[in-house]
């Protein structure tokens, strides 16, 4: 793929609520939250800022986005602008997240669990989260076991490090030290795609890139029973 991945497509096409069931599904996550107003939440891997500005307009939290791709960030950072909202934007990694110990009240994850070292992160999620603070993830999950074969072409298309069970979720929640644990599936069928996408396209994209949607698109296709995702609240 000549260096270029599945996330520098997401990063040039702009993709806004590329995870599974895309932004009507996180309106409806949250809407099962009792969010205050004044909350201070952490949009980790915030992307090109969609969900944190929705944060921030319909709940009236304080927000702070992180996000590591330099591109993403700079479509997040115009789109604050353009509402003007008061979103403080971190460029920096969820394994080594730039804030101090119980900052959080809420931390939003989305489509970034499946792309980092899971464990550091899922530390990282629990020390900066206020006790009684609370995870709302939205995460690839595989619905059955892979042969290694299979394995190997996800990890590798997808450029992570592993692939989880919904039991394997809970095992590294757990050991993490979260509670309350609710996790559940909206059987979506992925290849029905993300309802409603927003796009903030770069400028002089490589061509190469529609190869990659391509590409993704054939991982749908051939992996549809397979790949899935879980929604995942817990409490620390």
């Amino acid at each position: 793929m000549g260096g270029l991945t599945y996330l520098d497509f997401l990063a040039k096409f702009g993709i806004g609520g590329a995870h599974p069931g895309g932004f009507l599904l996180t309106k409806n996550i949250l809407a099962q939250e009792k969010i205050p107003s004044g909350s201070l939440i952490l949009d980790a891997g915030c992307g090109t800022g969609q969900t944190a500005a929705y944060l921030c307009q319909e709940y009236q939290t304080n927000v702070v986005g992180l996000e590591i791709n330099s591109i993403m960030v700079e479509k997040a950072k115009k789109r604050f602008q353009n509402l003007q909202l008061p979103i403080q934007l971190v460029q920096g990694s969820v394994e080594n997240i730039p804030f101090a110990d119980q900052t959080f009240d809420f931390i939003l994850s989305e489509s970034v669990l499946a792309f980092v070292n899971k464990p550091r992160t899922l530390r990282e999620f629990y020390r900066v989260l206020k006790k009684g603070g609370r995870l709302i993830a939205n995460e690839m999950t595989i619905n059955t076991p892979v042969s290694k074969a299979e394995e190997a072409e996800i990890k590798e298309f997808y450029a992570i490090d592993s692939l989880l069970l919904e039991h394997d979720w809970k095992t590294l929640l757990t050991e993490t030290g979260f509670q309350n644990f609710h996790i559940h599936s909206l059987k979506l069928d992925l290849l029905q795609g993300s309802p409603a996408q927003e796009f903030n396209f770069s400028q002089g994209f490589e061509p190469e890139l529609f190869n990659i949607l391509n590409q993704h698109g054939n991982m749908l296709v051939k992996y549809h029973d397979i790949l899935s995702h879980r929604v995942m609240t817990c409490t620390k």
